[in-house]
């Protein structure tokens, strides 16, 4: 099964739409809050390549971007042979 790590605050809309594809695919994933743990922020951005809006979205350690990141890679048929990895 992949890893999968989510950045991500509870009142963002496009966290709750990237969270509910990988739900929908039946992965499993590791929320990181970064409103509740703020010292998170850096990590995040480092390993996001500069980005600071969440949701930042990694499968085993590849970064894949943000929730439109990962709905057009799923549209391409990009995110299933991933989660299988």
């Amino acid at each position: 099964m992949a890893k999968i790590e989510v950045y991500s605050s509870p009142f963002c809309g496009y966290c709750a739409r990237a969270k509910r594809l990988l739900a929908a695919k039946g992965a499993t994933f590791t929320e990181i809050d970064v409103l509740a743990d703020p010292a998170q922020v850096p990590e995040m951005v480092k390993r996001a390549g500069g980005r600071t809006s969440v949701p930042q979205i990694f499968i085993n350690d590849q970064h894949i971007g943000g929730s439109d990141d990962l709905h057009a890679l799923d549209a391409k048929g990009g995110l299933d042979p991933l989660l299988a990895a």
